[in-house]
């Protein structure tokens, strides 16, 4: 999640915009710069990593003259690694811009703007946007025109803030699928990505909305709309303190990245769709005809990121019929794989740092397996050694619970699944695309109506948060996702609870229950709906509190639990995606209620780098 800062007034522009940079820089970043107009040219200055690198830059800089209006990024990298050269602003001496999101057609673009004589210097998507808004500018003479213009070109998610060398006095904004506000004070007025960039100078703000056009200048603002018609805006007041901005309000980042689910979706699955809707890997060495010669997977993770490889394990094998193993990346680096000519290792991490996961990474190369990693953070060492790399783009996640993280190693797991089983005959184009669709559009909407839900996940967590153990069973997809729920309330409420086969309950575990035990019964499966619900009536027997998790049109007998909760229904195989919001928000909800430290954990770390 980049950081966008933009600012003109009467005050020196730098101060501010690096006081704007440093308010976001909880969102997380790898680069960072500044595009500032200076006797009417347009001067950028930035530098891959922290603020104090470019402060050092800007010291450095003979900026001759006022300084009165500029922009500036804190990038999280997506396209291209983190650099000099693909830090923000990105343009020409006529235009430059900053962005957040990602440009989908960004390739497509970038042939025609070469063959019509424009030069590249970075790999981001972002130079693309530039270099197209540059292009009609420089046919129109308008910079709203050219935005307007650009805008029906572009495709993906963008929040675009834009400086002309023409118009020096003025910071241009459009924004679509991200987030973007224009600011007003009594020095100046602001663009910004979230609120903490200006809180400092001001808590007045206007929100911009989806395709509008912001104009900023010392004397306000100007929004128009996509036929260059002037828009009246509504201006709102922020309550929040600097801390509680930097949560977007939210009472935890917790809470915060679960509810960056649905975008985070939209993120990681957008860029690997195909104009025909079919998804793609982005990977040479792993082209259909590659995929269709594999005969085994083994995924490699920890904790979190290996729960979503058994839900990954449990789509693969079911879309594909390709036998998948799932180990802890510790167990399978201290042992002696037995891997074959034409296995494929996928090995799973948020940071791209997990010590052991990289350990198991760099065995299976020595053993000359292919590897795959799915990881969040570009350039990091699992990402640099791998054979080959899928990007989560969750942006920074900041809670230590992963949640956002999580998904989206679902998201990207479930389209190497569907391009590998199209890949090996087993699904019809019209079948891969369909399930790519409902990926992309619909699971981001059901995850939204999962998170409608929060009142009766916190209403379960405040009935049963005196308890000192507490199971959850399920079958198939519904036993991965017990897992990782029995994960997650143990690593931030403390309590004692175990994830359980449904079926295998009987066979010792059912001696644990009693009087008052809560068990968390997911039943989503309508091929396994009856075989779970008799499990459930075999521990409601021995006096368990039954808390049920159905889909959506399925009958819940009220005799057979205590609670209900109803998942948002989509496809069987998409269930795991609002089951994980709803879990995710009911073990928020119990740390809350045992006071705890949500978002930091005791005896926990964010990145695992030791042993």
């Amino acid at each position: 999640m980049c950081g966008i800062i933009g600012y003109s007034g009467g005050e020196n522009a730098l101060p501010i915009l690096l006081d704007g940079l440093k308010a976001l820089e909880y969102r997380g970043y790898d680069s960072a710069g500044v595009a500032v107009i200076c006797k009417n040219a347009v001067r950028v200055v930035k530098t891959r990593g922290k603020l104090e690198s470019l402060t050092q830059k800007l010291k450095e800089s003979d900026f001759k003259g006022s300084v009165h209006c500029g922009i500036g990024h804190t990038r999280w990298a997506t396209h291209g690694e983190p650099s000099d050269l693909n830090s923000h602003p990105h343009g020409t001496g006529c235009v430059c811009i900053v962005h957040n999101g990602i440009i989908e057609n960004y390739a497509s673009l970038k042939s025609e703007l070469i063959g019509r004589g424009a030069v590249f210097s970075s790999d981001t998507d972002t130079e693309a946007a530039a270099l197209l808004i540059d292009d009609l500018y420089r046919k129109c003479g308008d910079p709203v025109l050219s935005l307007i213009k650009a805008s029906d070109r572009l495709v993906g998610s963008y929040a675009i803030a834009a400086v002309f060398r023409d118009f020096p006095g003025k910071v241009y904004a459009m924004r679509r699928d991200s987030p973007l506000i224009v600011a007003l004070s009594d020095k100046g007025s602001f663009i910004a990505s979230d609120i903490p960039a200006f809180l400092k100078y001001t808590n007045r703000y206007i929100r911009l909305d989806e395709g509008e056009i912001a104009v900023i200048s010392e004397n306000g603002a100007e929004f128009f709309d996509r036929e260059k018609a002037p828009v009246k805006k509504r201006c709102e007041t922020a309550a929040w303190t600097l801390e509680e901005a930097e949560k977007g309000g939210y009472a935890h980042f917790m809470l915060k990245e679960i509810h960056e689910e649905p975008y985070a979706v939209s993120q990681t699955v957008g860029p690997r769709v195909s104009d025909d809707g079919m998804p793609l890997m982005g990977i040479d060495e792993l082209s259909d005809e590659k995929l269709a010669g594999l005969q085994r997977i083994h995924i490699v993770a920890c904790g979190t990121a290996m729960h979503a490889g058994l839900v990954g394990k449990n789509v693969i094998e079911k879309l594909a019929a390709l036998p998948t193993d799932v180990e802890i990346s510790s167990e399978f680096r201290y042992k002696d794989p037995i891997l074959f000519e034409g296995d494929l290792v996928i090995v799973i991490s948020q940071s791209g740092e997990t010590a052991d996961t990289l350990g198991a990474l760099r065995l299976a190369k020595s053993k000359g397996a292919y590897t795959l990693a799915i990881v969040n953070v570009i350039g990091s060492s699992i990402a640099r050694e791998a054979d080959g790399v899928i990007y989560t783009y969750a942006g920074p996640e900041i809670a230590v619970a992963s949640t956002k993280a999580y998904t989206v190693q679902m998201s990207a797991l479930y389209m190497f699944a569907i391009r590998l089983a199209y890949a090996k005959g087993k699904l019809s184009q019209k079948e891969a695309k369909d399930m790519t669709h409902e990926l992309l559009y619909e699971i981001p909407k059901a995850i939204e109506k999962a998170l409608a839900l929060e009142e009766k996940c916190a209403h379960i967590a405040k009935k049963y948060v005196n308890s000192k153990d507490i199971f959850f069973i399920g079958r198939g997809l519904d036993y991965a996702m017990c897992l990782e729920a029995s994960l997650k309330l143990k690593e931030i409420s403390y309590i004692h609870c175990e994830a359980y086969a449904a079926g295998e309950m009987k066979h010792g575990t059912i001696s644990l229950i009693e009087d008052g035990v809560p068990v968390f019964a997911l039943a989503t499966s309508e091929r396994l709906l009856k075989k779970t619900l008799n499990n459930v009536l075999e521990v409601r027997s021995r006096g368990a509190s039954i808390i049920l998790a159905v889909r959506e049109g399925f009958e819940a007998d009220g005799e057979i639990c205590d609670d209900v909760l109803y998942v948002p229904a989509v496809s069987e195989l998409f269930m795991p995606f609002p089951v994980s919001v709803l879990l995710q928000l009911i073990a928020y909800h119990f740390s809350l209620c045992k006071g705890n430290d949500v978002d930091k954990p005791r005896n926990l770390a964010k990145s695992v780098t030791v042993e």
